[in-house]
């Protein structure tokens, strides 16, 4: 699975860091995500894709 996190942040001017505070999780959890290091619980995929202002389909995408 591969995600659009670190495209979208950026497009949106957040910093990883601001990303990490808005969701309550480390900045090393945001990196891994954006590296394709950790795939995040279905609660989180969800957070990110609000505070992204997308839905977790345009998110992450699931490769066949």
């Amino acid at each position: 699975m591969t995600n659009r996190i670190k495209e979208l942040r950026k497009q949106q001017g957040y910093r990883q860091e601001d990303l990490a505070e808005a969701l309550n999780v480390s900045r090393q959890t945001i990196i891994a995500i954006e590296n394709d290091k950790y795939n995040p619980t279905l609660e989180l995929a969800m957070k990110l894709a609000r505070y992204l202002n997308t839905t977790v389909e345009e998110l992450f995408i699931l490769e066949a």
